[in-house]
């Protein structure tokens, strides 16, 4: 398949080369052509210079047969406008922009432009390791109100079924983490001692759900 990356930082140098890698025919289009540097000898991709929401520039790099298309400069006005030309002018299903202001990620995600908002993935990742388990979502919603949490669960769970567990509080599981693999539990599943367990949650009811989860169960 066909690829066409827009900015050759290190998120786009590095996309670049992980989808040839996969065996993928790339296009990387960066407006400054010592940019292309980062891409290395290795790389057997094209490498377009010129603005990457300009027509003729998206052709050269051969949008009109591509797969999928990446914004991933360091503007997000270029990102989205690039984005926005893929898939309205070319036809192009299959894009995403990264966005650094997380208020315009979630406009554009409505607007039916996937956003990747790094700003806030990137301090959802630092809490994660700065805060106890569970006081921060794995992954959260273009509109920040739902999430995806490994909440801590008291040992008083273990051998209990996972219905049991879902009845505590306003939370879907979504799957079990279980010596190094993963489950998506059905009713009867039994929690297991080592267990991991990720909920779906509105972000504001994470930590009525976490504190649930790490306590005892209801003698019955």
């Amino acid at each position: 398949m066909h690829f066409v990356i827009m900015g050759c930082g290190r998120v786009g140098s590095t996309l670049a080369h992980s989808l040839e890698a996969s065996g993928h025919d790339v296009a990387v289009v960066d407006q400054e052509e010592t940019a292309f540097r980062r891409l290395g000898a290795s790389f057997e991709g094209r490498r377009v210079t010129g603005v990457g929401f300009d027509r003729d520039t998206l052709r050269e790099a051969g949008i009109e047969q591509a797969y999928a298309f990446a914004a991933v400069s360091s503007g997000d006005n270029s990102n989205i406008l690039a984005a926005r030309v893929a898939r309205e002018t070319f036809g192009v299903e299959n894009v995403v922009a990264r966005i650094y202001d997380p208020g315009r990620a979630e406009i554009y995600q409505r607007l039916g432009i996937p956003t990747v908002a790094t700003v806030r993935w990137t301090s959802d990742q630092m809490l994660r390791r700065l805060l106890p388990v569970g006081a921060a979502p794995l992954f959260r919603d273009p509109s920040g109100k739902v999430v995806l949490a490994e909440v801590p669960v008291h040992r008083g769970w273990v051998g209990r079924r996972v219905d049991e567990m879902a009845a505590v509080g306003r939370f879907r599981i979504a799957y079990v983490s279980r010596l190094g693999d993963a489950l998506v539990p059905t009713g009867d599943t039994i929690f297991q001692d080592g267990d991991l367990l990720h909920v779906a949650v509105v972000e504001a009811d994470l930590p009525e759900v976490s504190s649930a989860l790490d306590s005892p169960p209801a003698t019955d």
